[in-house]
């Protein structure tokens, strides 16, 4: 028998979540029969996979040691990386990050160490505020992403509670997030709220918008604000996304006949690439934490507002402008 303490991190989670977590080696399927059979059990008695852990509960389990079994936590991967973060606001729940273009936030084929969320948990990890071994559900995450190709705030979690608060909140969309971004061209309204429909291609990773309705798409809503012309050539827009589709900032502003500098799938990028646009021109630069009125362990964020400096904005510094 083996008995494991649920530990703050762990606690809130149903037994099944929790279980496929810490003991990795157990299969699902068979989980759930030493549920129903009580070779499971949570404090000494019988339970339900839907069972709600609280901190201090003892989950006992009569299964053979071989399902303990699990690859060994990389440490060492930790430990060797020099975390290269941009952090905008940290305190002992959550870290507000500037992520820079070109930085992937999660790992992929081609990319493990060398990630956003690598970084973070090194990060964490170094200052003794993460221990891979220690924890038994949870690892500091990502609550939103940014396409490896724009910059802006991204916010990671540094303990459970925290992460399903602010998953939550992005839920409910308690956030308001604005973007900051360089335009072809300089609309005719210094301000607007278009409206459309998105429908995406997930094998070619694009996205189709029109003024009209058609099958598959979804309504979009994008509203902007001229802050800059120059000249007749480019425009700095401010803009809010109503709703938050992929790739919709791109792709609304191209179908209007005004496309990112330096976006070369929503528009031609040759010549922005000779001017030194590596990345398209976006970036989501400002955070709004709304008044919700709700006690949570974020509370203390409600009414905050969270912006970056135009010389965090690579596309506002770099000689461009």
């Amino acid at each position: 028998m083996r008995i494991i303490t649920v530990k703050k991190n762990d606690a809130g989670q149903r037994l099944d979540k929790f279980l496929t977590k810490a003991v990795k080696g157990l299969p699902t399927s068979m989980m759930y029969k030493l549920i129903r059979t009580k070779k499971i059990k949570v404090n000494r008695k019988r339970t339900e996979q839907k069972y709600i852990l609280c901190e201090g509960d003892e989950i006992q389990l009569f299964i053979k040691e071989e399902f303990f079994d699990s690859p060994e936590k990389d440490v060492g991967a930790l430990e060797r990386i020099v975390p290269k973060l941009n952090i905008l606001y940290e305190d002992e729940n959550i870290i507000l990050l500037n992520k820079r273009p070109g930085v992937l936030v999660h790992e992929d084929s081609e990319a493990a160490e060398n990630t956003l969320i690598m970084h973070v948990k090194a990060y964490l990890c170094q200052k003794g505020e993460y221990s891979p071994y220690e924890e038994q559900s949870f690892v500091p995450a990502l609550c939103n992403r940014i396409d490896r190709n724009t910059g802006g705030i991204v916010i990671a979690a540094k303990n459970a509670e925290s992460l399903r608060v602010m998953n939550e909140k992005i839920k409910n969309d308690e956030l308001t997030k604005t973007y900051l971004c360089l335009v072809h061209g300089v609309p005719t309204q210094k301000s607007a709220r278009l409206c459309g429909y998105l429908r995406k291609d997930s094998k070619n990773n694009t996205v189709e918008v029109r003024d009209t309705e058609f099958p598959g798409a979804k309504d979009i809503v994008t509203v902007y604000r001229v802050l800059k012309s120059y000249g007749n050539e480019s425009a700095l827009l401010e803009v809010d996304l109503i709703t938050g589709r992929t790739h919709q900032i791109r792709a609304h502003l191209a179908h209007v006949g005004h496309p990112l500098i330096g976006d070369g799938k929503y528009g031609i990028n040759r010549d922005d690439r000779g001017r030194g646009y590596k990345y398209q021109a976006l970036y989501a630069y400002k955070l709004f934490f709304k008044n919700t009125q709700k006690d949570n362990i974020l509370s203390y964020l409600e009414g905050r507002t969270f912006s970056l400096k135009n010389e965090d904005i690579w596309f506002l510094n770099d000689g461009k402008r």
